[in-house]
């Protein structure tokens, strides 16, 4: 297991996210790069409202891919099994049941910046205990769209949030960023291999792509064995924003 310090629950029971730099060994983020390869070689046989492109007719736009855990082995026991799962484990502090794991990437050329959101708006848990976690497979900075957290924002409860634009995040904070979002505003940088974690109440956003590099990762959900999902409002969510994404032909 690769245990985390006190000090650093502490941190993240603070500020809400936490930064573990090359968290995956080369040997484990290889194996992550040649199973999400077998992935990608049998992408025409996955449902459309599983698989965003910015631009439907351009391969190279590919974005996004849900449930990795039902497409490949692989996917399944690095969510379900190991030092991801134990993290979770440590950071909930309770039993984690892995929900989800995607493919993210900000295609250059084609990305659209990522609006300020909590994921917990999209979960609706009660109680809201989750996290997120998201796995650097290449070098992220501010050119090519670093995640930016606002820091301690998981203690004050969901924002107000309105539909958008952008595909994958159908849903972003109504009123960002106030005053005192912009004050505890923080920039992740990130190489490969390293894990960033943030609560489910936690704001957070990325910029567009702005280089002429790709931005690929890999991101894990897990709820806490004590939330319970308001099943029939996130059934319905779910199918009006699949027949809205076809109504504007993007799935």
């Amino acid at each position: 297991m690769r245990a985390i310090s006190e000090e650093q629950i502490e941190s993240f029971k603070a500020d809400g996210y936490l930064h573990l730099p090359r968290y995956l060994e080369e040997s484990a983020l290889d194996a992550t790069k040649q199973a999400l390869k077998k992935v990608m070689d049998k992408i025409n046989t996955f449902r459309s409202e599983e698989i965003y492109y910015e631009d439907k007719a351009d391969p190279t736009s590919l974005k996004q891919i849900q449930h990795l855990e039902n497409k490949e082995e692989f996917f399944q026991q690095l969510i379900s099994v190991g030092t991801v799962y134990e993290l979770a484990q440590e950071l909930l502090q309770e039993e984690p049941i892995p929900k989800n794991i995607q493919y993210f990437n900000k295609p250059p050329k084609h990305s659209s910046a990522t609006p300020a959101h909590q994921d917990g708006y999209y979960f609706m848990l009660n109680p809201c205990r989750a996290l997120t976690m998201w796995l650097a497979l290449e070098e992220v900075d501010e050119s090519n769209g670093c995640i930016s957290y606002v820091r301690s924002s998981h203690r004050l409860g969901v924002r107000k949030h309105q539909r958008t634009k952008t595909l994958g995040f159908s849903q972003g904070i109504a009123d960002f960023p106030s005053p005192e979002d912009q004050a505890q505003l923080v920039k992740i940088k990130a190489q490969p291999g390293d894990l960033l974690v943030h609560d489910a109440m936690t704001i957070h956003s990325a910029d567009k792509n702005r280089s002429t590099r790709t931005r690929k990762a890999i991101g894990f959900i897990y709820y806490a064995a004590s939330a319970k999902v308001d099943e029939v409002a996130h059934a319905a969510y779910q199918q009006q924003l699949a027949n809205d994404l076809r109504e504007e032909n993007k799935i």
